[in-house]
C-alpha cells in the first residue's frame, strides 16, 4: 500500500491533522511478483544477495487506518512477514546502479522505473511532488 500525509507540507508533520492515509494497494498497479525485485527493496527471498532498501522495519507505528484493516485482513503479524516500509525520499536517495553479490542485477534493472515497479514509482513521485517526499511511503508485507 502506497501512503501519503497530504497536510504535513502545509501544516507540519507534527500537527494533528498531518496523518498518514491510505492512497492504493500495489495489487492496482501490477507490480507482479518478481523475487530480483522483492530481495532487492525488502529483503523478501534475497538469495540473490542484494543489500536491501528496507527490511524487516515492521509496520510503522503511525499507519493509516486503511493499512491496518488490510494488514489485520491478512492475518496481521501471525501470517505476514517481511513487513516493512520506505518513504519516496529514501527511494529517491538510493543507489539504483548498484547491483546484487554476483555483480550480475543492478537494482534498476529488477525494481527501476521500466520495470514493473514503474507505476509504483511514478505515483510515489507524483505525491512527493505534491507533498514532499518525505510524507509518502510505501508499506509492504508478505504471507
Amino acid at each position: 500500500m502506497i501512503e501519503c500525509r497530504p497536510w504535513a507540507k502545509v501544516l507540519g508533520e507534527d500537527d494533528e491533522d498531518a496523518v498518514w492515509t491510505a492512497t492504493i494497494d500495489l495489487f492496482l498497479l501490477n507490480t507482479g511478483n518478481a523475487y530480483d525485485a522483492l530481495a532487492c527493496l525488502f529483503g523478501v527471498r534475497n538469495s540473490f544477495g542484494f543489500r536491501p532498501l528496507a527490511e524487516e522495519r515492521g509496520l510503522p507505528s503511525d499507519a493509516s487506518d486503511g493499512v491496518r484493516t488490510d494488514f489485520a485482513a491478512d492475518g496481521g503479524p501471525q501470517y505476514a512477514h517481511g513487513t516493512t516500509w520506505i518513504t519516496w525520499a529514501e527511494l529517491s536517495a538510493a543507489d539504483w546502479d548498484e547491483t546484487d553479490e554476483s555483480g550480475a542485477r543492478s537494482r534498476r534493472a529488477v525494481a527501476g522505473d521500466a520495470s514493473p515497479w514503474g507505476p509504483v514509482w511514478e505515483v510515489m513521485r507524483t505525491l512527493g511532488v505534491l507533498h514532499g517526499p518525505e510524507n509518502v511511503r510505501l508499506v509492504v508485507w508478505f504471507d
